[in-house]
């Protein structure tokens, strides 16, 4: 089942599926290693629900929660990438 990265419970890792949106914001996280088949886990919820941190291939980012609606993902544990 895909979802958002967004939608991502606390602690959990998730693959991504795909990354949506503008051409320079798909760039940017791809250039920076967020490809599909990455493993991600969300770090921290800021107190207000946004921003996110999230560790990717063990190093931290904080991306606001809109950014990360666009960045769809899988459970971890589902390597087939089926929907």
């Amino acid at each position: 089942m895909s979802t958002s990265l967004a939608d991502t419970p606390l602690g959990r890792a998730v693959r991504v599926r795909e990354v949506a949106g503008a051409r320079a914001f798909r760039r940017r996280l791809l250039e920076m290693g967020l490809v599909p088949g990455t493993e991600v886990r969300v770090v921290t919820i800021a107190p207000l629900g946004d921003p996110l941190r999230i560790e990717v291939r063990g190093g931290q980012w904080s991306i606001r929660r809109s950014e990360a609606a666009q960045i769809a993902v899988i459970d971890a544990a589902n390597q087939s990438g089926a929907t």
